[in-house]
C-alpha cells in the first residue's frame, strides 16, 4: 500500500468530514439575529465539516439554490419552499423552528397602533393615517409575509409607493437602520429585534397575532438537478437541525435571556 492511501485509510470519518465544506442559502433574519455564530460552532466541532452561509432574503436564497449555488437552503416562506421542492430543487422540507413577525415603530406612535394585536387592522390604521411604513421590498420571507397581510387587511400599499409606503430593498438589519431614520414602522422577525442594536427610541407596537406566525424549513438541495452538491454532508447537517441535539442548540441560543427561536422539527 502506498503511504498516500494508508494515511487515507487511517483517517478517522472525522478527519474526513473535516476536509468538507457546505453552503447554506438563508436568510438575513437568521444570520443578523446571531444565530449562525452561536449554532454552527457546535455542528462543526460534532462533525467537521464547515458550513458557509450566503444570507440573503428568501427568494433570492430560492433562486440561488435552484441554480445549483448552495447544498442546503434554510429559509422561511413555506408555500415558496415546497414549490421548490415540488419543481426538483430540493430533495424534502422539513419544519424547523419558529419564532414570530412584530411591527415595531417610534415612541410617538403617529398612527397610534401601539399594543394592537390584530395585525391586519393595525396596517389599515397605519395606512389611512399616511403615517410612514418601511418595508423590504425584496421578496424576503418576511416581505412576503407583509404583502399577505397587506392583502388580507386589503389596503394596496402600492397605492402609496414613495410617498406613506417607502421600499428599502435591502436586508432586515439595513431596513430597520433606514425605517428608524425616517421614523417609519417596520416589520421584522422578532429574532432580528431583540438582536438589533439601533433600536433608538423604538419599541414593539404590534404583536400577537396568530398571522404573525414565522415558520422556518430546512431542505437539502437536489443532487439529480445539482450534481455538485456534497451530498453527504448537506444531509448530515440536515439531519443534524432537525435531531435531538440541533434542536436543543436551537432552543439554548438566547439574546438578554430571551430565546429567539423554538424548534418544531417532527419527532
Amino acid at each position: 500500500m502506498k503511504l498516500g492511501a494508508l494515511t487515507l485509510a487511517l483517517l478517522t470519518p472525522f478527519a474526513l468530514h473535516a476536509q468538507e465544506s457546505i453552503i447554506v442559502q438563508s436568510t438575513t433574519s437568521t444570520a443578523n439575529s446571531g444565530l449562525y455564530d452561536y449554532l454552527l460552532p457546535i455542528f462543526t466541532e460534532e462533525t467537521g465539516i464547515t458550513v458557509n452561509v450566503v444570507a440573503v432574503g428568501t427568494g433570492q436564497a430560492i433562486k440561488n439554490a435552484a441554480n445549483c449555488d448552495g447544498d442546503v437552503l434554510l429559509v422561511h416562506a413555506k408555500p415558496a419552499e415546497e414549490k421548490f421542492v415540488a419543481e426538483g430543487g430540493g430533495t424534502l422540507r422539513t419544519d424547523l423552528m419558529y419564532n414570530d413577525f412584530v411591527i415595531v415603530g417610534p415612541a410617538g406612535d403617529p398612527a397610534g397602533v401601539g399594543g394592537m394585536t390584530d395585525v391586519e387592522a393595525a396596517l389599515k390604521t397605519i395606512s389611512e393615517s399616511g403615517a410612514i411604513f418601511a418595508s423590504r421590498g425584496d421578496d424576503s420571507g418576511t416581505h412576503k409575509k407583509e404583502v399577505a397581510l397587506w392583502n388580507a387587511a386589503g389596503v394596496d400599499p402600492k397605492a402609496g409607493s414613495g410617498e406613506w409606503y417607502r421600499e428599502t430593498g435591502s436586508g432586515m438589519g439595513a431596513t430597520l437602520n433606514a425605517g428608524i431614520g425616517m421614523g417609519a414602522y417596520v416589520m421584522t422577525d422578532r429574532a432580528t429585534w431583540i438582536n438589533f442594536g439601533n433600536k433608538q427610541d423604538y419599541t414593539i407596537a404590534v404583536q400577537g397575532d396568530a398571522d404573525m406566525f414565522n415558520q422556518y424549513g430546512v431542505i437539502p438541495v437536489n443532487p439529480a438537478k445539482c450534481p455538485n452538491v456534497n451530498v453527504d454532508a448537506a444531509q448530515s447537517f440536515a439531519d443534524w437541525l432537525i435531531s435531538a441535539k440541533g434542536q436543543e442548540a436551537i432552543a439554548g441560543y438566547r439574546v438578554d435571556g430571551q430565546q429567539l427561536f423554538f424548534p418544531n422539527a417532527p419527532k
